[in-house]
This record gives C-alpha cells, structure tokens and sequence, in this order.
C-alpha cells in the first residue's frame, strides 16, 4: 500500500461518522507493506490464499461491507470478497464512487 493510500485508509478508519457505535472488522495485515514475513512473493502469496477464509467469516459477522477503494483500485481478493458479500446479501458502500461490473471484467 503506498503512503497515499495508506493515509486515506487510517484516516477513514478513524472517522468518527464512519466507526462511531460500530464494531470495524479491518485487514489483519497490510501484504503491500516492507515486513521480513511476507518478503518472499511466494509466502506472500500463501498468507494471502490463508487470510481468505478469515476475511470471508467477518463478511459473515458483519452487517455491511466498506470497500476502501482508494483512487478507485480494488485488487482480485477484495473483488473476492464483494462478490461473497453480494452473494450473501450484504450491503456494500465504497469510499469512492462504485465500479461498474463492467469495469471489473475489462
């Protein structure tokens, strides 16, 4: 996650109109961030392919789902995750305006 984005998502989380009387069910990790545990691309890839589930359970739990699309980008796993939220009819908000399912195909 680059600086820019990285802000835009700390600062979201912390907005009191966004999180005031709700329980926040965030990333547990951040994969595009410098850590020696994901360093190498191929256990990159696996904790990625691990946390899957986990974020799936807490689309489960939860009431509704905000997508953090920062500059409109959302990668192949949260697109992973709207599509188990739609298929499990859970609302979904995006911080910018929403792709269009066309834009996701392209």
């Amino acid at each position: 996650m680059d600086t820019k984005k990285k802000y835009r998502f700390s600062g979201t989380m912390r907005n009191p109109n966004n999180v005031a009387g709700n329980i926040i069910l965030s990333i547990g990790c951040n994969l595009r961030s410098d850590h020696q545990l994901w360093s190498d691309p191929s256990e990159r890839e696996a904790i990625k392919i691990r946390l899957d589930e986990p974020h799936k359970r807490k689309i489960d739990l939860a009431d509704g789902v905000l997508v953090l699309n920062v500059d409109g980008y959302i990668g192949d796993s949260t697109w992973s995750e709207i599509e188990y939220a739609r298929a499990h009819n859970k609302p979904i908000r995006y911080l910018e305006p929403a792709p269009t399912d066309k834009e996701r195909t392209e």
